[in-house]
């Protein structure tokens, strides 16, 4: 195949959309494709081809060389519009929440991973844990906050849910702008680091118990996977700093435990209407209770990623895994 692969992007999770996509090519060149790299965020003739790729311990600030102008050249680029396949391994804004997905539909180009619809619902938690509801997902009680009066409606959620509670932007991913508080006298700078990625936030109330996520490949549950995070929160450093969690490949659950959150992972995945692949990730509570957090239709895609330390778990490699999901795209267009 002919593939495309996006990477990059201008959201604070550039670093990881550079590493994915990196591993991302590597994989599909291995099994014998014709791959090129594409960088939205980047002026036309810019090199794209990702090095070797580093994520640091806070997100990125955005790339600098970013024109207006040059928001829409990427999709007249050759490599693009002759393209069997575009694998989309952007993360974040504007590459995951349906506006890339919209692009790519109104220039009839075959792409990997879900729709406008199913990005959109799936990057606004705040919808998104709506529709869990209504699917009969279970998920934390939480309040949305805006930019109008958030300290003032950030603190009456708070006092409403019970410390402690959970602040984090309400369209961004990779646990960017997350945070923990326990009590009322950190509250008010959470607000103000979650509102930096954003015009709302969540505050939610934390669920204590087990770190649990299902990768949907296909529409099928794959094996679940257990984080066992240093320090006792997934956060942006503990997700990319090497050391900074464990992980347990199939989680240690008993198969009741196992096949109800497998069951509630694909329900969510179907109530945002996703497709192709996703990651579904929970808490499970010390009475063994499944709470869902959020749908990621754009999942890390390194050798270390969950997704793929999934897949592994069911037999499948990550060149194949990632062929598969190119292939999803390409029958989709046929």
């Amino acid at each position: 195949m002919k593939i495309a692969v996006l990477l990059g992007g201008d959201s604070p999770e550039r670093d990881v959309s550079l590493a994915s996509g990196a591993a991302v090519i590597k994989a599909l060149r291995a099994r014998g494709h014709d791959v090129a790299a594409i960088d939205p965020a980047m002026p036309p003739g810019s090199p794209a081809e990702p090095g070797e790729a580093r994520i640091g311990e806070r997100p990125p600030a955005r790339p600098a060389s970013l024109r207006h102008e040059d928001v829409f050249a990427w999709l007249h680029a050759a490599p693009v519009r002759g393209a069997d396949v575009v694998m989309n391994a952007l993360h974040g804004v504007w590459g995951e929440d349906g506006v890339a997905q919209a692009l790519l539909e109104a220039a009839g180009l075959a792409y990997t991973g879900s729709g406008v619809l199913g990005s959109a619902l799936a990057m606004n938690k705040d919808r998104a844990k709506a529709l869990f509801r209504e699917a009969g997902v279970p998920t934390a009680p939480h309040v949305l906050v805006d930019a109008a009066s958030p300290d003032a409606a950030g603190r009456a959620a708070a006092e409403d849910l019970g410390y402690p509670v959970v602040v984090k932007p309400n369209c961004q991913g990779s646990s960017v702008g997350f945070s923990y508080v326990t009590d009322g006298s950190g509250l008010d700078e959470a607000l103000r680091d979650a509102m930096r990625y954003g015009a709302e936030c969540l505050v939610e109330r934390y669920v204590p118990g087990r770190e649990i996520t299902a990768a949907i490949l296909g529409g099928a549950a794959l094996p679940l996977v257990e984080i066992i995070p240093e320090g006792g929160f997934y956060d942006y450093r503990c997700k990319y700093q090497k050391g900074s969690s464990r992980y347990v490949a199939p989680a240690d659950l008993d198969e009741a435990a196992a096949a109800l959150i497998r069951r509630h992972a694909v329900r969510a995945f179907e109530a945002l209407r996703c497709r192709d692949y996703a990651r579904v990730d929970f808490r499970l509570s010390p009475a063994g209770e499944p709470y869902c957090l959020e749908v990621n239709t754009l999942p890390g895609m390194t050798e270390l990623s969950l997704v793929p330390m999934a897949a592994r778990a069911a037999g499948i490699g990550f060149e194949e895994l990632v062929e598969r999901i190119c292939r999803m795209a390409l029958a989709r267009k046929r």
